[in-house]
């Protein structure tokens, strides 16, 4: 048997949840997911992609939104068939990043990670506390981009599934694409292979 590789201090965590709604003092969790990168945004590894079971009631609370993506993709289903809840999702989510990745050394990376913040401060403290207080936010770039070069915005567009896994995969997708477009970095291999 080999022994795992130690933990490393220079991979990047990318995280996506998706949520009943948005205001976590009454909405909950009902998947997360993670991967692992390299920071050229190689793919090292993808973490569990974990439907947390929720009541029906909130299921059947969430608004005409929320209904008709979840239910369209085929989470809601998912949600009420897993035997998975919240604190295992977490637990299973932790064991995974652990494995990789030094705890506090990641900023937590994805698209509106605030958002997911506020989540998991309520729902999944230990998997927040593992994360560094930084945030790589693809959000703030596309924000950016939209004002200041808005160009950059072509050529990238994505599916909007609202599953965690693809969100996650188009987050990265997106920040590729705007290294290549938006943040051309002088003197980068990038720049002189041009």
């Amino acid at each position: 048997m080999t022994d795992s590789p130690e933990p490393r201090q220079d991979l990047l965590v990318w995280i996506d949840l998706e949520m009943t709604g948005l205001d976590p003092e009454r909405e909950r969790i009902i998947e997360v997911a993670t991967l692992l990168t390299d920071n050229d945004l190689n793919l090292i590894a993808e973490g569990p992609v974990l439907a947390v079971h929720q009541p029906d009631g909130l299921l059947a609370a969430m608004d005409d939104w929320n209904q008709k993506t979840h239910g369209e993709s085929g989470l809601v289903e998912r949600v009420k068939q897993s035997r998975i809840d919240t604190a295992e999702a977490e637990r299973r989510t932790l064991d995974f990043l652990k494995a990789h990745v030094t705890p506090g050394s990641s900023p937590m990376c994805g698209n509106s990670v605030h958002q997911d913040r506020r989540f998991l401060e309520r729902e999944m403290p230990g998997l927040l506390a593992f994360f560094h207080y930084r945030n790589l936010d693809v959000s703030t770039l596309k924000e950016l981009a939209k004002r200041w070069n808005p160009g950059a915005l072509a050529g990238f567009s994505k599916r909007n599934t609202h599953q965690a896994l693809d969100d996650i995969r188009e987050s990265l997708a997106e920040l590729a694409h705007y290294r290549n477009t938006f943040l051309r970095l002088a003197g980068s291999e990038r720049d002189e292979e041009e």
